[in-house]
């Protein structure tokens, strides 16, 4: 299922948002001699197993991607009670083989610098890794080898049975996720679609008990026939097939098949109702039944361009609901197109709950619209330019390239679908999209859903009908001195980057969110001349971007365009800093949308981004780091536009200024810019990085020091911290203690300690990991972003949800581990394998356009050389005895402060008071060891006192 944000700041608000490169947008081209929209050429080859291989050369250097979909998703859990087997397996796979074992495979991976992940949908899971090129022949052996020789106890299946409901109650508490699960289950009558990916909660909750099914559905799916292997990078084919054949002939092709119920016609409309618990603005959506995915039939194409012209950024209706009415604040759509016919939803975030039914009745008018209304052709022609100059942007890296591929591979096993399908889509005419709207814009389609705390209006459940909307809208049819960091590369897409050296650490006392609201109004309230409405209009057909992110100390502006359409996209798109519109309603508009997403979508519906914000805030308590970026409510409430004006025109000037250029711009390009952006003022202030600014001291606790956020949630979310004197700037020290914390817990990895003791063997939740450097949306992305340099950071240990009968154990196992790291240190064998790692994923963390762009402004704030050279050098002079020292001079375990955010906070804190003994109840038997440690992990003295632990409601959290 592609998904879709159509709304400013929605970096900021909406913690679920698909890049381009995993969401292509489905238009079409207009002829049939149109140039492939993937400018690859792919060698293909069938195996006498039936196995598919696809290997692409990307021409970037060292790197290779593996990408391996596999056709079972959700959608072939066809028996009752055994929904979310497909997602299973995503986790299921790491559990190793007689061959490789979890720690030796785990050993490899980290040997090779290698990411990997998996992801599971409605119709696919697809496998991953990208590694340095000289360790394909290994990759490829331990991949063919899990793939082959998949091999658990019935202990481990069911330790990750129950970390797959914890990954279920860490999704609980985003709204979006249980509308569609309600939307879904209302929407289908017996085909499996009728379930999300993660499956019916009453199956997760079984799952523990069906092992001997587990064996069945693997044997059953996971057959060469339906799997494909994606080789991309610095590779050549012959070499690659060669390694193919020799590590995957030998896979049996599979004889199952079964029957996947059709759907039968619908009789629709359908409305369903999600109660929401917790506080938070009501969701109204709007979906229909819609056709199958295709790359002969232009019907799902046409569909997706409907959903994309009448509610993206550019559509009347965002403009009137989001802009002019101010009604919502959110407007997104999922878009159907897979396997079976799908469902296409237009979700909408409505700020006052009495304009719910309204803003409902809008959307259905747009959608019957449609059906009577044909969509002028040059708005059409604009859709298949944004489509695909939206993708082809997102093409600057070989992971990229792979991962777009794989989206489009599962169909039908074929390196053409992609290009196939973007020639279809550009033949799109206004009559294709008006014949899909009449053909399944309609009342029998129509499905309804909405989510809030409080009662719906009554009129909610009254549906009005598409056909009599159709029908009312057929009766009404009518240069300078400017540092600059250039990065020339063979890409056509354009990144460009403008970072001040000023961010939250900036805002006036009593002003709060300022900065953030400042770089929100020039990117997303228009120029003196075009409002934000005309401004996109003209930015979309050729896909250009324009959107700020603001940290501590840094206003990061970035832009992207293709080298074609540069002189376009400056004239609208530079006036918006040059010369800001101020608008009164942009502002209103954009301060509602910012106090939202602290008071809504960072507060109310992400447990996990509130504990990890909430340390942040509490240890730096005080200093100008003691808010979030996006401010508290009271400072937020404050700001007037006048506040605006003035701080753009104090920070953004050209002396707190540095520019980063990447791609194959042209010198007419930079000359331009360098040009235009003179025109900003000098100012006082001189952009000098972190050697012009002086240490912000944290709060280091005195014992562990606990603050519990009091909230109504199903799960229990646990950040620990504690300030570090030392920036990546340090030198060896930093670098000693980044493989310390590599090792304790890397991001998003089953490699560390914490995640091994927490998660992998104990089942308790979905992941455990350590940082010496603040990481944004940690559970939205898996690499740091860059352009978030501090003065001063945290050494933090995130724990991710867990069940609130096992919070006190979670601590505690925590903890101790971070005891003995501290007392024992590193094996010279765990040093080794570690910083290894770190030397080569340092390429893998630096493998797009933008994450290059974004290291080398770091670099130059930081005052440090290039990235990689910089830390690969580092890391080459480290000893053991370097990385245990730095352990034991800054690492704590007694001296810690701890936020947690769980309901039942009064009984939490009585446990830790007391120091009472904890305890884990499994579902199968543990090994004696295990039981012996938990029996000792259970009493492991915390020392905490009463003076020590504070309870807050959740309403005071940011609040001021």
């Amino acid at each position: 299922m592609r998904f879709r944000i159509l709304v400013s700041l929605a970096a900021i608000l909406v913690p679920i948002v698909a890049s381009a490169a995993t969401a292509p947008v489905a238009k079409k081209k207009t002829t049939a001699a149109a140039e492939n929209i993937l400018p690859f050429k792919a060698t293909e080859k069938t195996l006498a197993n039936g196995l598919k291989v696809i290997v692409v050369p990307t021409g970037f250097p060292n790197i290779v991607s593996m990408y391996v979909p596999v056709q079972t998703g959700s959608r072939n859990e066809v028996e009752p009670g055994k929904s979310g087997f497909a997602h299973f397996f995503e986790h299921m796979m790491s559990r190793g083989t007689p061959n490789y074992p979890p720690d030796k495979y785990n050993a490899v991976v980290t040997k090779a610098g290698a990411r990997e992940n998996a992801n599971t949908s409605d119709d696919r899971t697809v496998y991953h890794i990208t590694f340095a090129k000289e360790d394909l022949p290994k990759i490829m052996e331990i991949f063919a080898d899990r793939f082959q020789n998949l091999s658990y106890p019935e202990d481990a299946f069911k330790t990750e049975a129950r970390a797959v409901l914890g990954e279920y109650n860490k999704n609980s508490a985003s709204p979006v996720r249980q509308i569609l699960e309600v939307q879904r289950a209302n929407a289908f009558k017996v085909h499996t679609y009728k379930h999300t990916t993660m499956g019916f909660i009453k199956d997760i909750e079984d799952m523990p008990n069906q092992y001997e099914y587990s064996k069945l559905f693997f044997s059953r799916w996971y057959r060469p026939e339906r799997t494909t292997i994606i080789v991309a990078g610095d590779v050549e084919p012959q070499p690659v097939f060669d390694l193919v054949e020799k590590y995957w002939s030998k896979w049996k092709h599979g004889t199952f098949s079964v029957e996947i119920p059709q759907e039968p016609a619908h009789d629709g409309p359908v409305y369903a109702h999600v109660p929401w618990t917790s506080q938070t603005l009501p969701y109204v959506t709007v979906g229909f039944h819609g056709p199958a995915f295709s790359e002969t039939n232009n019907e799902s194409a046409a569909l997706d361009t409907i959903t994309d012209l009448e509610f993206g950024e550019t559509s009347d209706l965002y403009k009137r609901l989001v802009e002019d009415e101010q009604k919502v604040d959110q407007l997104f759509v999922y878009t159907g197109g897979n396997v079976d016919p799908s469902l296409w939803t237009v979700f909408a975030r409505v700020k006052k709950q009495s304009d719910s039914v309204y803003v409902r009745d809008e959307i259905i008018k747009t959608l019957a619209k449609m059906r009577e209304k044909l969509e002028p052709a040059d708005r059409v022609r604009d859709a298949v330019s944004s489509s695909r100059y939206g993708l082809v942007r997102t093409l600057d890296n070989t992971e990229a390239i792979a991962q777009t591929l794989a989206e489009f591979v599962y169909f039908r096993r074929s390196f053409d679908t992609i290009n196939n399908y973007y020639r279809l889509q550009a033949a799109l005419t206004p009559q294709d999209l008006q014949n899909a709207a009449r053909k399944y814009v309609t009342d029998k389609n129509l499905v309804v859903t909405t989510l809030s705390k409080d009662a719906m209006p009554a009129e909610m459940t009254k549906i009005p009908s598409v056909t009599a909307a159709a029908a009312a809208a057929k009766t009404t049819a009518g240069a300078s001195d400017l540092r600059v960091v250039e990065q020339k590369s063979v890409v056509p897409q354009v990144a460009i980057r403008l970072l001040f050296n000023a961010g939250s650490a900036n805002d006036p006392a009593g002003k709060e969110g300022l900065a953030t609201l400042a770089a929100s109004m020039v990117t997303a309230s228009g120029s003196k001349s075009l409002t934000t409405s005309e401004i996109n209009k003209v930015l979309y057909p050729m896909a250009g971007s324009f959107s700020a992110n603001v940290d501590k100390e840094m206003t990061t502006l970035s832009a992207s365009i293709h080298r074609d359409n540069w002189r376009k996209f400056f004239d609208v798109v530079l006036p918006q800093l040059l010369d800001p519109g101020f608008r009164d309603e942009d502002f209103k508009r954009l301060k509602d949308a910012q106090l939202n997403g602290l008071r809504e979508s960072l507060r109310n519906n992400n447990e996990e981004e509130l504990g990890k914000e909430e340390l942040q805030n509490r240890v730096y308590s005080g200093t100008p780091y003691g808010h979030t970026s996006l401010g508290t409510v009271a400072g937020i409430e404050a700001i007037t536009i006048d506040d605006v004006r003035n701080f753009i025109a104090t920070n953004y000037t050209r002396g707190n200024l540095v520019v980063g250029v990447a791609g194959n711009y042209s010198d007419e390009l930079l000359s331009s810019l360098r040009s235009e952006l003179a025109r900003l003022p000098q100012g006082s202030t001189t952009a000098a990085g972190l050697k012009a600014l002086a240490p912000i001291a944290g709060k280091k606790a005195n014992g562990l020091e606990v603050e519990i956020v009091k909230k109504d949630t199903r799960a229990t979310a646990i950040s620990i911290g504690l300030p570090l004197p030392i920036t990546r700037a340090s030198g060896a020290d930093w670098a000693a203690l980044n493989v310390a914390r590599a090792w304790l817990g890397e991001h998003r990895m089953s490699t560390g300690r914490l995640f091994n003791r927490i998660r992998e063997i104990r089942g308790l939740n979905y992941g455990d990991y350590a940082y010496i450097e603040y990481f944004n949306r940690p559970g939205g992305q898996f690499f740091p972003s860059p352009n978030i340099g501090r003065r001063s950071q945290l050494f933090e240990i995130w724990i991710r949800p867990v069940v609130p009968a096992n919070g006190h154990m979670a601590l505690r196992i925590a903890l101790f581990e971070l005891d003995k790291l501290i007392q024992n240190g590193l094996s010279q064998e765990d040093f080794e394998a570690t910083r290894d790692y770190l030397m080569k994923n340092s390429y893998v963390m630096t493998a797009t356009q933008n994450q290059r762009l974004g290291y080398a402004l770091d670099s130059w704030w930081y005052g440090t050389p290039e990235y990689t050279q910089y830390v690969r050098g580092l890391y080459s002079k480290l000893t053991r005895d370097d990385v245990n020292n730095a352990i034991k001079k800054y690492l704590s375990s007694k001296d810690l402060s701890v936020v947690i955010v769980t309901k039942d906070a009064e009984g939490l804190r009585d446990k830790l008071v007391s120091d009472a003994a904890s305890s884990i109840t499994y579902d199968a038997p543990k090994p004696a060891d295990i039981v012996a440690e938990d029996k000792v992990l259970g009493t492991y003295p915390l020392g905490i006192k009463a003076e020590n632990v504070t309870i807050v409601p959740v309403e005071d959290v940011f609040a001021k």
